[in-house]
């Protein structure tokens, strides 16, 4: 078929493929217990629900109120009893240790039943938390789930955090046992883990039962009272099975950086979760049963909980588990040395990541060493992509590139390209549509619906989806005031953007001071509260400012004390090191500039925003509200010299 008719079949495929589209999505507003009972079924149940929403608490939504379940159960014990045990569960593949390994279903099961049990044999049980601190190694998988088969709830730190950052997170959830290794690996250097975790538990105020410990051959740990070594404790550990709990019990607490510097524990329920996870799987990323399926994250962010852990095992997938970097391990090829090894069917990253590849090998050179021919799919998430990068990835991947968008809270995408559902067209720079369940609307300052191609806060109208977090972690009030106060009936997101007329959302930045480096969300509060410890330092402020490779970077911005005597390489060098020392590696955080002042409104607060702006070389007027205009014309030219 060529010419006309070809183009009217095009058109008229598009049609449908929107409509069916339009009727799943029109579904789950107007009939969400209709929707999402159906969409349960593809979950197993030991107590099958029979309402969908509970909203008797609102806004504290509850899903599937009368539900029973086990997430384990779902990941790993149901698909061996379908006859799929012998099928690949988890690839681990480790560049930075010359390390790899397969386990199937059944070896999966098997290692989780028997850490739950050790878990178990440590005082462990439903409810109790547990602190996972683990680099990108099949124990954390195993870990993950074996709190899971518990019913307990576990909070995996990444393992890049500092001290400080494990403290403030043991002292919240309050765990029975830390769970950890004895070291990380990256590219580099070897980080040792159990002096950090030693450091920290040595601040808190809650002290664990245990400590289990992870023993790495490229740099063993002393162990000390408290310190029960892993092999050891699984060596004569009694399997456990799973535990059945409330679909509305928490399964995780993932914290995530606050404004003012305390984190904030993202509760993710469990019958919820299993149920979106499982839909998002199918429908968003077309990815089943006999898929391999990589998600090149971390299991300390939300992405790894969510799509390298749970969904892939839910649908009963093969999910790859990458211990190394999108360049230097050894090259900017190892992606598609890993993709082509395993056969690939979907790969999803940051827009980072392909950012540092294409850098490194902008004509995509590696690429002509590996078999792509099984990949299907390129996702990118966390971050926005920008239409440069998506454009390189599409012409040299010769797959469709698809950009999505979401957050910690939400656990999977509010928009997205529903490749498993029904493709869409794809329009770069924009995440796509609203899935099933989020109901999005952008609005202006007073609440107004913003028209067509106009920016504007963009919020969710409650009740949220299954999935999304019920609330914070011991903190009701904390939730409510974060999330649902600004607007009335909706979740703020704190992005900012629009939607065009053909219903695509463009989701621009974030509208708060909490910053996006390479995909990990960051409090500039955090690291605002170091700098001001130093004794030299009179004020502060921290911005994110747009990179090409990390899509922000924080700068600073100090104001000296009076009669303070410092050489500002000096000053630099220590303010970096306080940083590093006390958020971590992970906030690439370089830059400080020594200025005579900030700029402020006449109330006294620093016009962060707009410093953001010049930051990025928008022609930005002063406000109306700023109390010295001259400082903020003499921070132009400091604010727009590249770090």
């Amino acid at each position: 078929m060529t010419g006309t008719g070809s183009g009217e079949f095009a058109r008229r495929e598009a049609e449908q493929l929107r409509a069916r589209y339009t009727a799943q999505y029109r579904r789950s507003l107007d009939d969400p217990d209709g929707f999402w009972l159906e969409a349960a079924r593809a979950v197993e149940w030991d107590r099958r629900p029979r309402a969908a929403l509970d909203d008797s608490d609102a806004p504290l939504y509850r899903w599937f109120p009368d539900g029973e379940l086990n997430t384990a159960h779902n990941a790993l014990d149901r698909h061996v009893a379908a006859g799929r045990g012998d099928t690949d569960a988890l690839i681990w593949d480790s560049p930075v240790t010359g390390s790899r390994s397969r386990h199937t279903y059944r070896e999966l099961r098997d290692a989780v039943a028997t850490f739950a049990g050790a878990l178990r044999s440590l005082g462990v049980s439903r409810g109790d938390r547990v602190i996972i601190y683990l680099p990108m190694v099949p124990e954390a998988v195993v870990a993950m789930l074996a709190c899971a088969r518990l019913g307990a709830v576990h909070s995996v730190v990444f393992g890049g955090f500092a001290p400080k950052e494990l403290a403030a997170r043991v002292e919240d959830a309050r765990p029975t046992v830390v769970v950890t290794a004895s070291c990380g690996v990256e590219p580099s250097r070897v980080v040792e883990y159990v002096p950090i975790v030693r450091e920290a538990l040595s601040t808190t105020s809650h002290q664990p039962d245990h400590v289990v410990v992870l023993q790495r051959e490229t740099a063993r740990a002393e162990l000390r009272g408290g310190e029960r070594d892993w092999a050891e404790l699984v060596s004569t550990a009694e399997p456990a099975g799973p535990v059945t709990v409330a679909a509305t019990d928490p399964l995780y607490i993932l914290y995530t950086s606050g404004t003012t510097g305390r984190p904030k524990g993202v509760v993710r329920d469990t019958g919820g979760h299993a149920v979106a996870l499982a839909w998002s799987m199918a429908n968003v990323y077309g990815i089943g049963p006999g898929d391999v399926w990589w998600t090149a994250s971390d299991v300390g962010w939300v992405v790894g909980h969510s799509y390298i852990v749970y969904a892939p095992l839910l649908v009963g997938a093969t999910t790859v588990l990458f211990e190394g970097k999108p360049v230097g391990t050894p090259d900017a090829g190892a992606f598609w040395r890993v993709a082509a090894e395993y056969g690939v069917n979907a790969l999803f990253t940051a827009p980072t990541a392909i950012r540092a590849i294409k850098r490194v090998d902008p004509e995509g050179a590696e690429l002509a060493h590996h078999d792509l021919s099984g990949l299907r799919t390129l996702f990118l998430a966390g971050e926005r992509l920008d239409p440069q990068t998506h454009h390189w990835a599409s012409e040299r991947l010769r797959v469709p590139v698809i950009d999505h968008w979401w957050q910690t809270e939400t656990g999977w995408p509010i928009a997205a390209n529903p490749r498993g559902l029904a493709p869409l067209p794809v329009k770069p720079g924009s995440a796509t549509v609203p899935m099933p369940g989020w109901d999005v609307r952008v609005l202006d300052q007073s609440g107004a619906e913003q028209p067509a191609g106009q920016e504007g806060a963009i919020t969710v109208r409650l009740p949220l989806p299954p999935g999304a977090l019920p609330t914070l972690w011991g903190d009701d009030d904390r939730f409510v005031e974060s999330y649902l106060s600004r607007y009335e009936g909706h979740y703020l997101t704190g992005d900012s953007g629009y939607v065009d007329s053909d219903g695509y959302l463009f989701v621009m930045g974030r509208t708060d001071d909490v910053i996006n480096v390479a995909g990990h969300r960051l409090s500039t509060g955090a690291m605002e509260a170091v700098l001001a410890e130093h004794p030299a330092v009179a004020e502060c402020a921290v911005i994110g400012v747009r990179d090409e490779l990390k899509g922000q970077l924080p700068r600073g911005f100090v104001v000296l004390k009076a009669g303070a005597e410092i050489a500002e390489d000096r000053l630099r060098d220590e303010l970096v090191a306080a940083v590093r020392a006390q958020i971590g590696p992970v906030a690439a955080f370089r830059d400080v500039a020594v200025v005579e002042a900030l700029p402020k409104t006449r109330s006294g607060k620093v016009l962060r925003k707009t410093m953001r702006a010049i930051a990025d070389g928008r022609d930005e007027p002063a406000p109306s509200t700023i109390e010295d205009p001259e400082v903020l014309t003499t921070l132009r030219s400091v604010l727009r010299t590249a770090p």
